[in-house]
């Protein structure tokens, strides 16, 4: 399991900006040490352990990109059609069939992929030239190296490959694969538990009794969990019980590198989570300078780290995505990077507080020039789920801005990037 010590996520009383806090999380979380090695295919989203340097050129060879005439330069007449006897063939995965002394002054088809001739630099493809029986006649204008792929122009022996800390993408098992790597040595994946407390909460599925509703937080974190590569625990609806939830997160600290709850780490006589973190661990609470998104309490309970998010289920979302996404990737020793936002213009007016970053729910359009316009969802409440699923992602308000009017630019971060 993750080892975290109890004075991790100690903070002070102070309003916090997002990237400093994310800055903080990264200077003091370790992550966890245990690797494994895994084939290539089964390589996809893991946290790559090690760096890998290239074994081998790629390409190995010089080779053709294209279907066609591999020629020698020096062989072509400046500014007129050159006619040239085809005096060789060569396909991907053989041998030319003549060898270069015998190829001085001569064309040789080529095919894609296919290794060029010695001294051979320059490649016509077929639908520009034109075979005559066993010659053919090329067109001037080409430079010399056109269609020629050299050998190590896409990576060279030693260089760098992938660095220790990628989320492997489909491209990077790819590149692995091109350059002969089968078994890649990545992080163990982090094991999270998850559950919801509170007397008036049951699953979906069961039947509700007034005044009760429906856990959707629990379900809401767990995709968001699994989506960032974790193994997740669902210990389902913990009653508002000390005690029960106590043993209940004890237990899950010894088997896991991260406790994940919504609610219940307020003040109220009702909030029996922050007790219980606090009788068996260290709790802290992150005053981060975000709407929407209270307090993020933050601690380690037997060396797994505990996380309590809001529990309103916009502010849960909004809030794994600034805090709990990079807690994830410091403990599994990923790369992290903040979400790329693109500018597009706004198409509603918003006055805020200087300060604080805001984040507001929007969809986008096309106005008539084609440019996207990002117009706010009309409910804006925390506890309004069809405010994400109708739209596409948040506009973020930095901390700096105090009013946006329609049509100034603002910064739109798609929920693919953030989830």
């Amino acid at each position: 399991m993750a080892q975290i010590g109890a004075d991790s996520f100690a903070a002070d009383d102070r309003l916090m900006r997002v990237d400093e806090a994310v800055a903080l999380l990264f200077s003091r979380v370790r992550p966890v040490q245990e690797v494994e090695t895994v084939a290539v295919a089964e390589a996809g989203e893991r946290i790559l352990a090690c760096d890998i340097a290239a074994p081998l050129d790629l390409p190995g060879f010089d080779n053709s990109a294209v279907d066609g005439y591999a020629v020698r330069f020096q062989d072509l007449a400046q500014g007129a059609d050159t006619a040239l006897e085809i005096g060789g063939r060569a396909a991907a995965g053989h041998l030319c069939s003549e060898t270069a002394p015998h190829l001085a002054g001569r064309a040789v088809r080529i095919f894609t992929g296919a290794a060029v001739p010695e001294g051979f630099d320059t490649i016509f493809m077929q639908e520009d030239c034109r075979a005559e029986e066993n010659r053919v006649v090329l067109p001037p204008g080409l430079k010399r190296g056109a269609n020629l792929r050299l050998r190590g122009e896409d990576i060279r022996t030693g260089d760098a490959a992938l660095p220790a800390g990628r989320r492997l993408r489909p491209e990077d098992l790819g590149l692995a694969a091109a350059l002969g790597v089968d078994r890649l040595t990545v992080r163990r994946k982090l094991r999270a538990a998850i559950f919801s407390t509170g007397d008036e909460i049951v699953s979906p599925g069961e039947a509700l009794k007034a005044p009760a509703v429906y856990d959707a937080n629990r379900f809401l974190l767990q995709g968001l969990l699994r989506r960032q590569g974790v193994e997740v625990t669902d210990l389902g609806i913990l009653k508002d019980d000390q005690a029960a939830i106590a043993a209940a997160l004890r237990r899950a600290a010894q088997a896991h590198d991260l406790v994940l709850t919504s609610g219940g780490v307020s003040i109220g006589e009702e909030d029996h989570v922050r007790a219980a973190v606090s009788e068996e661990g260290a709790l802290a609470f992150w005053r981060l300078a975000i709407k929407p998104g209270r307090p993020i309490a933050m601690g380690a309970i037997d060396g797994a780290a505990f996380v309590g998010l809001p529990g309103n289920p916009v502010a849960a979302f909004i809030t794994f995505a600034l805090m709990a996404r990079p807690l994830i990737a410091a403990l599994s020793g990923a790369e992290f990077e903040a979400p790329r936002a693109i500018s597009v213009k706004s198409g509603f007016a918003c006055k805020k507080k200087a300060g604080r970053r805001e984040y507001v729910r929007v969809a986008l359009r096309r106005d008539a020039s084609g440019a996207p316009v990002a117009e706010k969802y009309g409910v804006d409440g925390a506890a309004v789920l069809t405010s994400l699923t109708r739209t596409q992602g948040l506009v973020e308000l930095p901390e700096d801005v105090v009013a946006i009017a329609p049509g100034d630019a603002v910064n739109f971060i798609d929920y693919d990037l953030i989830r």
